[in-house]
């Protein structure tokens, strides 16, 4: 038991490997994944709603004891993200499929993956959490109206459908997961380990069939969409660390916003993409990249915020050394 619950958490941990694995496979036998594109929707639900099967009573407290935290991480969360995606559509001239995925990136939620990397980063974990639950719970509003907003200008946008959408896929998948918990807590408790690899498998699963889907339009647009979707995510650390500084919040609550404005939940973004936009198939692959990309600069990001505080912390144990 014990081993399979190490390798639960060594997957969990790497699924940024995993990904890019699972994509070079699709990539080079695409017909072995293209199927799992019919089931997007139902891979991210399955994701949600074991994100939701995490969910303790516990974690809503943030809610109520640190508003103030919740509403800089969520605000910067809807509000740099949405607004880079559009600038970058425009600065780089995107065509429509491309220009409209990257902005349903931009205007998704944070993603469960943030929590793990805040955690690694020596973030503030629960603050990390809360931003997430609340974002997400906040997302049927917020993402389809900032969608119809600022995508309006490429497709026709219907706020309803997109609503909608996101309530079928995150909304009641996450709070069915939270009232399971709720009326089987020891039996979900014995299983808590083995949850994560629910929305790990989802998430490859999606990636996956995207690139098998698209490989061959991957070879003409990928390397743009890699150099806009990498951009994107790097506004969003910087951006969202600099925020948080500049508002003087603690050095643990800079990391776990920085962390949570710039990772996103692309696989929502996939999903929008697939459900509500499918005369524009290439508005999935932004999400698709933006997945891979997202854990391994999130990794990165962790190590620079790591070495940033032993340095602080050197400094501050050798200052009454130099004084004497």
């Amino acid at each position: 038991m014990n081993r399979m619950k190490q390798l639960c958490g060594f997957l969990s941990s790497n699924i940024a490997v995993l990904i890019i694995i699972f994509s070079f496979a699709a990539f080079f036998y695409p017909g072995g994944f293209s199927w799992a594109t019919n089931y997007t929707t139902v891979f991210l639900g399955l994701a949600m709603f074991g994100m939701g099967l995490t969910i303790k009573s516990e974690d809503f407290r943030i809610v109520f004891t640190r508003p103030k935290d919740l509403l800089i991480g969520c605000l910067l969360q809807f509000t740099l993200m949405p607004l880079a995606a559009f600038a970058l559509a425009k600065l780089f001239h995107l065509p429509t499929d491309l220009a409209l995925g990257v902005i349903l990136v931009g205007c998704c939620p944070g993603g469960t993956a943030s929590n793990v990397i805040t955690y690694v980063a020596g973030g503030d974990v629960p603050l990390s959490v809360g931003m997430t639950i609340v974002s997400t719970i906040l997302a049927p509003v917020c993402t389809p109206v900032l969608v119809y907003a600022l995508a309006g200008s490429w497709v026709e946008v219907s706020l309803y459908t997109m609503m909608l959408s996101v309530v079928k896929v995150v909304l009641l998948p996450v709070l069915g997961g939270i009232l399971i918990y709720r009326i089987f807590p020891k039996q979900v408790d014995r299983c808590r380990d083995f949850l994560p690899l629910i929305s790990v498998a989802a998430i490859v699963m999606i990636i996956s069939g995207i690139v098998g889907s698209n490989a061959e339009k991957i070879v003409t647009c990928g390397a743009l969409v890699m150099i806009v979707v990498a951009i994107h995510n790097g506004v969003g650390l910087l951006l969202g660390t600099l925020a948080a500084k500049w508002l003087k919040l603690e050095d643990k609550k800079v990391t776990a916003i920085g962390i949570e404005v710039g990772m996103q939940n692309s696989g929502l973004a996939i999903s929008l993409a697939a459900a509500n936009f499918a005369a524009n198939p290439l508005a999935t692959l932004p999400g698709a990249i933006f997945s891979v990309w997202h854990n391994i600069s999130g990794t990165l990001y962790a190590g620079i915020r790591n070495r940033k505080k032993r340095e602080h912390v050197n400094n501050a144990s050798s200052a009454p050394a130099a004084e004497q």
